[in-house]
């Protein structure tokens, strides 16, 4: 296919092959095992939208795009159909944390790795709850780090809880709680020994019913000094690509739910989620608004670095809506 490449001043983006299902899934999970990237599971609307009726399904599939100009192939499944996880590179592997299907959430964890041109899932030590629609990420020294999230279907409830997991001794343990309020689909990174959670959403009701309240705070956490809060993220930010890139002192939120659209009737004429760039500077505890991406998504994983490049595959383009498209941006 036809690369197209779009630059600001901080990121150039670059258009990938895109993955075989038209339709394209939101929150699969994705992750880069040597020099193949891999996306796997994810859940879309395959018969109706969801406005007509139409019914959730979760896949099992897993694709492989093995060079930036190749083309993707099927190499494996998924232990079961599975998606809204965490996924965290590895270096060689990624992990797969979490998650849920069509009946429960999950405390399971897999590790993922290309071998042969297949993606082998080796059990790792779960969860001690079952978690979806949390963030993690990775710090530089071998620890991963999974945040908040719900234990059950239905945005029923949301967690603060934090957990950490060594990998140079497999075994998760339970950190100080997030101090902020319990939260779904915040976004999450890692940068030297610190772990960064940036908005999501709170759960709350009103007029009987169980509403999202989109959340601007922003945390810091590490051994030594435990939690510390930050400067308010200028506008909230739910589900944005996670784990959020980072560069020299600088975190990158790309795109996700602001709320701004939210409850957008008829539903089918959603326009989107807005494309913002937001940019915090670790140093100055600022944040600035950096450009726009030329595909906004929501729920769906950001990539380690593969051929140089950061990427977002597929995700949700507006409520029930996904794209098979595949980004890949740099300058990084």
């Amino acid at each position: 296919m036809t690369a197209l490449a779009f630059a600001d001043d901080t990121l150039v983006w670059k258009q990938l092959p895109s993955l075989p299902d038209p339709l394209g899934v939101a929150a699969p999970f994705a992750g880069v095992s040597g020099t193949s990237l891999v996306v796997a599971g994810g859940a879309n609307f395959p018969d109706k939208m969801p406005w007509e009726g139409g019914k959730k399904v979760w896949h099992d599939r897993v694709w492989v795009l093995d060079k930036p100009d190749g083309t993707w192939r099927e190499a494996g499944k998924l232990p079961r159909p599975l998606g809204y996880g965490v996924s965290v590179g590895l270096g060689a592997s990624f992990l797969c944390i979490g998650g849920s299907d069509s009946e429960r959430h999950y405390a399971d964890v897999y590790r993922a790795t290309v071998k042969d041109g297949m993606v082998g899932f080796e059990p790792f030590p779960a969860l001690p709850i079952p978690l979806a629609n949390a963030a993690g990420a990775s710090d530089r020294e071998d620890t991963v780090y999974v945040a908040c999230g719900s234990a059950e279907p239905g945005e029923k409830s949301a967690s603060n809880r934090v957990f950490a997991l060594d990998l140079n001794a497999p075994n998760w343990r339970e950190l100080p709680p997030l101090p902020g309020d319990a939260r779904i689909l915040p976004v999450a990174a890692g940068v030297g020994i610190d772990f960064f959670v940036f908005g999501g959403a709170a759960l709350e009701m009103k007029d009987g019913k169980v509403v999202r309240r989109y959340l601007l705070d922003a945390w810091q956490y590490n051994a030594k000094e435990g939690w510390r809060r930050l400067a308010d993220l200028p506008k909230p930010c739910v589900a944005a690509p996670s784990p959020a890139p980072a560069r020299a002192g600088t975190i990158y939120l790309i795109g996700g739910d602001d709320g701004s659209r939210a409850g957008i009737q008829p539903v089918e004429q959603h326009p989107g989620f807005p494309g913002t760039i937001l940019a915090y500077d670790i140093p100055s505890n600022t944040w600035n608004e950096d450009g726009k991406t030329p595909a906004p998504r929501a729920t769906v994983p950001t990539t380690t670095r593969w051929h140089g490049q950061f990427v977002i595959p597929s995700g949700e383009v507006r409520p029930g809506v996904r794209s098979p498209e595949v980004w890949g941006f740099s300058k990084f």
